[in-house]
């Protein structure tokens, strides 16, 4: 779980805290998110901390949360099924 994954559509190195997985969600249906997100932006106005919204393989969409490391790194922290509070930013 401590692996660096590439993904296709960021173009980022992805590493994972422990954390990401505290909810069950898989380092691949992370990846899948990632790959193809349908939200991507910042959170309370830290532009190095993001929230992602995008499908795992299941297509379920999930909330995804991470750090920026630096211009090709992320760090994912946070990775559960997407509560509905944030159906509206796919609005957006």
């Amino acid at each position: 779980m401590d692996g660096v994954w590439y993904t296709g559509a960021m173009d980022d190195e992805v590493v994972f805290k422990p954390s990401a997985f505290n909810h069950g969600v898989t380092e691949a249906d992370i990846l899948k998110a990632i790959d193809g997100y349908l939200y991507d932006g910042p959170m309370d106005d830290d532009v190095n901390k993001r929230f992602l919204l995008g499908f795992d393989a299941k297509n379920n969409l999930l909330e995804i949360m991470y750090n920026i490391i630096n211009e090709n790194r992320i760090n994912v922290f946070h990775a559960m099924k997407a509560r509905k509070v944030f159906m509206a930013l796919l609005d957006k």
